[in-house]
């Protein structure tokens, strides 16, 4: 009788973890999906809309950092501009400016919006600087803080010679070439006069596309214009005093004047993308999203910018 009595308890204490177990394999195979999906939402880069306000709407696209690539500003652009229940877009720019390209793809975006006829603007936070600035005086209006710095109009090539560290370490480089230009900039190497002419030709030929479009965009004559062209900052005070924006304000200031502009009644509802965090984001407390920023600034930068370098 002992005996069948150990038989049971030793029968359903097995039954209890096998059961005990197979909830916890399920409980981590949920988990892992989970966590697949998840992964899943961030490389899908889904987006969710956070507004405020109850009046028509006004799409907020901002603009920060470093201007390396136009791919995301051009899309929020072009989807508020297609989208008829938003009356206008300001464009929140607080960036030094960056790649000469990047710069140019945003600002035609933006004069695209702006003569399709639907109001865009643009603030300016603590700094709009050359390609920031390019791509300002493509909106139907810029507004400064008067402590904003703005202007910077030109264009900067930046190379690196590790020449004589490669030396000491006894890297040597051999290159093979078709023209005498083909290896200009190389690192390995100093920079001789015919490569400092070539890159020189470059660069002042990026500068005039820059003038050309401020002198029309700002209906300014080039003689004026050139007074202030030549790469340095201003502030806002400055920048309004010099005609090369139209208005002193907050964001506030921008919401306001915007909403007056595309004749909403109310207060407007401010809407805006905005990525979503997974809770996978959040437990290790850090964005991967930040890690690919890093990544770019440190090794996709391009040679060519319009940017104001400190």
């Amino acid at each position: 009788m002992n005996s069948e009595n150990k038989n049971k308890t030793s029968s359903s204490s097995r039954w209890f973890w096998g059961i005990f177990l197979s909830i916890i394999f399920l409980g981590l195979v949920f988990v892992g999906i989970s966590f697949l999906l998840l992964a899943n939402t961030i490389k899908k880069g889904t987006y969710e809309f956070i507004s405020t306000g109850s009046g028509d709407k006004i799409a907020i696209v901002e603009i920060n950092d470093v201007i390396i690539s136009s791919e995301k500003t051009v899309s929020q652009i072009k989807k508020f501009r297609e989208d008829k229940s938003v009356k206008a877009i300001i464009l929140r720019i607080d960036s030094p400016g960056g790649g000469v390209a990047a710069s140019q793809e945003i600002y035609e975006e933006v004069r695209k919006t702006r003569e399709s006829g639907k109001i865009i603007t643009t603030s300016m936070g603590s700094i709009a600087a050359s390609g920031g600035y390019y791509i300002a005086v493509g909106s139907n209006l810029i507004i400064a803080n008067p402590g904003t710095l703005t202007g910077s109009i030109g264009v900067i090539a930046q190379f690196i010679s590790i020449k004589d560290l490669a030396e000491k370490l006894g890297i040597s480089q051999t290159v093979i070439k078709s023209g005498n230009l083909k290896d200009a900039g190389n690192p390995f190497r100093n920079m001789n006069d015919s490569d400092k002419a070539y890159f020189q030709e470059v660069v002042d030929n990026t500068f005039s596309q820059f003038v050309e479009v401020v002198m029309k965009e700002r209906k300014m004559e080039k003689d004026e214009l050139m007074k202030y062209a030549n790469g340095r900052v201003f502030t806002g005070l400055q920048a309004y005093e010099y005609k090369l924006i139209d208005s002193l304000g907050t964001f506030e200031d921008a919401v306001r004047i915007t909403s007056q502009m595309a004749g909403i009644e109310g207060e407007p509802k401010l809407i805006r993308e905005k990525k979503k965090i997974s809770i996978f984001e959040e437990i290790i407390g850090s964005r991967i999203e930040d890690i690919t920023h890093l990544k770019e600034k440190l090794f996709q930068e391009p040679i060519l910018q319009y940017k104001f370098i400190p």
